[in-house]
């Protein structure tokens, strides 16, 4: 195993080292980044550690960097940042910790490296790097983390029911690094989650769903999903997402799985795309599925609505776990609400007004919905599949027909409200919407083409209808 370092960060190592050694503060990188160095993967931060004050030393380092980076100073944690180039530096001085079991905030003293490692939550994460004059670049392993790393194992340092205990949080994060570098939990660990897995509620919402999306965004999330489920995490965390588990059978016709279709579809999807927001789509899908399903003798299980309902769920599981109520939660919204368009029109005639609205209504979101619909293919059968693709890919192709001729993404009404009140000398009524609402449908029914002077027209017809007459604009 290759300790991989760029040479401008051996540079700042032997910044760092004479600072300290000028300060009498034995320091060494730790955590995270040696981690992922001895990986070769990519890492943009920086622990520094230092027997001493981690504020002096920043101060002093940042004073020796070209250009001279701003500090900035966390005095309540004892902390200093600075960035550099493509990295954000973090010092602390060495320390201890003890938690009271009504709080994941830990009672911080001054330490040594040894009670720093100690309170580290993964052998994995424990390994540091002396940048001192008489040991500079050994690497200091006091759990074996370089074993762990080996053998791909997240494992505690200390007893894992007192290390979740303390800081339940690194249950998720335990979850989070075996999806990430596609390592095992370690059994004796894995157990202690399951039976600490009620103390995650003292563990506000923020850090959790940082933790949730980091595992959202992983090459393969189902790792990590069926992890939380099968710990009993899920179930604290994200109940609606737990309730899709499970198969009911009556007169001998069962439903699929809709957690592991779920699961599947997500995976899907990722190999395809990093966005955040269109893969917490593919988790949503069909998450209204257990309230909607009903049995019916004839035609078995059904989940009639699943994608209304849940589009009006959205908003409620974004608050409940701190994600953005914005533009984002309404693009999941959205998705939701149409994935199963373009499925149904696969299964008609396709008329260009069934296009068109479908257009109207995704705008510029249209590839990604069509990336969610092949996503959702998660049959077993080749041949269906195949089948599935092929109408994707026709209604892709109409979808681009109908674009070019009408240009309906995003589309604006070509006559506003201000029009009709000018054109008839009206106030904001009812009038106006039933006229901007048959513009509208006109256009998208292919009766009135998308223009001003085709829909004015209209517009005047319908207004006549209403008995409205048009008022003579002065010149």
């Amino acid at each position: 195993m290759v300790f991989n370092i760029k040479s401008h960060e051996r540079k700042v190592f032997e910044i760092i080292s004479q600072a300290a050694a000028e300060l009498s503060y034995p320091a060494y990188v730790v955590g995270g980044y040696v981690r992922d160095r001895l990986l070769a993967r990519p890492s943009k931060d920086m622990d520094i550690v230092c027997v001493g004050s981690g504020i002096q030393l920043a101060r002093l380092v940042a004073g020796r960097m070209r250009p001279i980076p701003r500090v900035t100073v966390y005095k309540r944690f004892g902390t200093a940042m600075l960035k550099h180039r493509d990295m954000e530096i973090e010092f602390v001085g060495a320390r201890k910790e003890s938690y009271r079991s009504d709080s994941r905030k830990p009672v911080v003293e001054e330490g040594t490296l040894e009670e720093d490692q100690n309170r580290r939550d993964f052998t994995i994460n424990a390994l540091a790097v002396s940048l001192n004059e008489n040991d500079y670049g050994s690497i200091i392993d006091p759990f074996n983390g370089l074993e762990d790393l080996e053998s791909k194992t997240i494992k505690t340092p200390l007893e894992p029911g007192k290390t979740f205990s303390d800081d339940p949080l690194r249950m998720m994060r335990a979850v989070r690094f075996a999806t990430q570098l596609g390592f095992e939990i370690a059994p004796e660990t894995l157990a202690a989650i399951k039976a600490y897995r009620n103390r995650i509620n003292i563990v506000s919402k923020e850090r959790i769903t940082t933790e949730l999306n980091k595992i959202v965004l992983s090459p393969t999330p189902s790792v990590g999903f069926k992890l939380l489920f099968d710990t009993g995490l899920l179930h604290r965390v994200f109940p609606e997402m737990a309730e899709l588990q499970g198969v009911e059978v009556r007169n001998g016709k069962a439903h699929k799985d809709n957690f592991y279709h779920t699961l599947q579809v997500l995976d899907n999807l990722s190999q395809n795309t990093n966005n955040l927001w269109l893969r917490w789509s593919a988790i949503l899908h069909d998450i209204a599925k257990p309230p909607t399903k009903r049995f019916h003798p004839q035609h078995g299980w059904t989940f009639h609505g699943h994608e209304a309902l849940g589009a009006s769920m959205v908003p409620r599981i974004f608050k409940k776990l701190r994600l953005p109520l914005d533009q984002k939660m309404k693009y999941v919204q959205k998705l939701v609400r149409l994935h199963l368009r373009p499925i149904s029109l696969t299964k008609e005639n396709i008329t260009d007004s069934a296009i068109r609205r479908l257009l109207f209504e995704a705008g510029d979101d249209i590839d990604d919905l069509m990336m969610l619909c092949e996503a959702d293919i998660t049959s077993k059968n080749p041949r269906k599949v195949k089948r599935y693709l092929e109408n994707y890919e026709m209604v892709r192709q109409r979808l681009q027909e109908v674009e070019e001729k009408d240009h309906l993404r995003n589309w604006q009404p070509p006559i506003s409200g201000e029009v009709i009140m000018e054109t008839f000398n009206i106030p904001p009524s009812r009038e106006v919407g039933i006229i901007k609402n048959a513009i509208r449908e006109g256009i998208l029914d292919g009766e009135v083409d998308n223009n001003y002077e085709d829909a004015f027209q209209f517009m005047l017809r319908k207004g006549r209808e209403l008995g409205l007459e048009e008022v003579e604009q002065e010149k």
